[in-house]
């Protein structure tokens, strides 16, 4: 049996209602495609996504993954199955994005800008949410590097963005 492909949504703590309805779509979409779902495992996009994974028809135990910045596995929100405790602060951000095989960015601040920047860096794809002010809806469809054919896919809704990670991964 291959692995099972991880799916990092990303966000802010402080997300939007519609963010947090979109990630929480997001999160059982990406679940019953068959994905491991990865986050920040903290509040915000990272804990709807996690619940919505958890609410999947498709869940099992081990489908939800939190790294979390600090030191404690305590700290995970309730919806996350492995805790990653890291106490590497944002630098976390770093192993989030080398585990993942595709990036989806739900809205988000500085903390996404900065999982956005080493997700190109790492040569991961990314889809972007379009909604709100975050920097998934202001980098959707752009092109990072002119040298480089890749770019952020911009989508409308989570169930766009499963059809989309679907088709990036050739399922």
């Amino acid at each position: 049996m291959s692995r099972r492909p991880v799916i990092a949504v990303i966000g802010a703590k402080d997300a939007s209602v519609e963010a947090l309805a979109e990630a929480e779509a997001l999160g059982r979409g990406l679940v019953d495609a068959g994905f491991r779902v990865a986050t920040g495992g903290l509040g915000g996009v990272m804990a709807a996504a996690s619940r919505g994974a958890r609410q999947a028809d498709g869940w099992e135990e081990g489908r939800v993954v939190g790294v979390l910045p600090g030191a404690s596995a305590d700290d995970a929100n309730p919806w996350v199955d492995v805790a990653v405790p890291t106490g590497m602060g944002y630098a976390r951000n770093v192993i989030l994005v080398a585990m993942a095989d595709v990036v989806v960015a739900v809205g988000g601040g500085a903390g996404t800008l900065s999982e956005i920047a080493m997700a190109w860096q790492h040569h991961k794809p990314i889809v972007a949410l379009e909604l709100g002010e975050g920097w998934s809806a202001r980098l959707a469809g752009e092109r990072l590097d002119e040298r480089r054919a890749d770019a952020v896919v911009g989508v409308k809704d989570a169930a766009e963005a499963v059809e989309v990670v679907l088709g990036l991964l050739g399922r």
